[in-house]
């Protein structure tokens, strides 16, 4: 299992916990993650309609430099798998996109055929890694866990090329690995409002706020993400999102790979936990070693 790793920005400075515990849990199960060398940014948010060709070369370039290796390019982060993905399409199947793209990237020396997969880590870990090997490390009890999962709407929409575009269940069968118990969240693939939580912070509050409450409402020690935009929105701005509310809400918000290595067992250290703005005392009160040989999970 070796793939061409891309980052993207939010792993390198806004997410970085993301970044820990996906190369922490990447090493346990055995997948390999060969970052990109000199990779860039995807050019991700509104870049694509103000200038599609320029949009569309920028985030070529970045397949154009992992296509020799001939891996699959997996990235963490919705927005980058989104637009990532959106490029390859476009580049596979518009004749006359590709070219004017390409005649852009013969400046650098380079050019994409289109012969890659992009696709998400959370892809990997559902479909390549072994059945049974996740659950054959797990060394906590989670069954006291109860999580809700967030899929977002850009690891859905428009490229549903893993799991069902509307109502996908994808996450909840991890946490179901992971032995935590998923509750019903029929908010999973509704927009956090993304980067409107810049431009038009009241819209973007509203929709966190009913994503929280939902969460809450239906007994979730946590929020389970694969998106570091989404993540960002529904830890940093909780205090705007408890005043919507009218209440006071300290509600953790945990990427998918932080789950599977508390499970797992891994240090906490090594999934970026520390780094959690809300407190996580609580929720991780409600995990446990499986046997009397296993080291308890403490944060920090």
């Amino acid at each position: 299992m070796t793939y061409t790793f891309y980052p993207g920005c939010a792993l390198e400075a806004s997410a970085i916990p993301y970044d820990q515990a996906t190369r922490a849990v990447s090493n346990a199960l055995g997948i390999e993650l060969v970052e990109l060398d000199d990779w860039n940014c995807c050019g991700a948010t509104c870049y694509t309609s103000m200038a599609e060709i320029t949009s569309f070369a920028v985030s070529a370039r970045n397949l154009a430099l992992a296509e020799p290796a001939g891996h699959d390019v997996v990235t963490c982060c919705n927005g980058c798998y989104m637009t990532l993905s959106k490029t390859n399409t476009y580049m596979q199947e518009d004749e006359r996109i590709r070219e004017r793209v390409n005649a852009g990237l013969a400046a650098a020396g380079l050019n994409y055929e289109g012969t890659i997969k992009v696709r998400h880590f959370l892809d990997v870990i559902l479909n390549d890694v072994p059945e049974g090997a996740i659950a054959s490390k797990v060394k906590a009890d989670l069954s006291g866990l109860h999580v809700a999962s967030y899929h977002g709407c850009q690891l859905v929409r428009p490229y549903a090329t893993f799991l069902e575009a509307e109502f996908p269940k994808a996450l909840d069968g991890l946490i179901e690995m992971c032995g935590a118990v998923p509750v019903d969240y029929p908010l999973t693939a509704k927009c956090c409002g993304g980067m409107l939580m810049q431009t038009s912070k009241a819209v973007s509050v509203d929709l966190c706020a009913s994503l929280a409450k939902l969460a809450m409402d239906r007994g979730a020690d946590c929020i389970l993400t694969a998106c570091p935009l989404c993540h960002m929105n529904l830890e940093g701005y909780q205090d705007a999102i408890g005043e919507r509310m009218g209440r006071e809400i300290q509600l953790p918000i945990v990427y998918f790979p932080q789950l599977v290595g508390l499970a797992m067992g891994l240090p906490a250290e090594s999934l970026g936990l520390e780094a959690s703005l809300i407190p996580l005392d609580d929720m991780l009160a409600k995990i446990q070693p499986l046997s009397e040989t296993t080291e308890p999970v403490a944060a920090g």
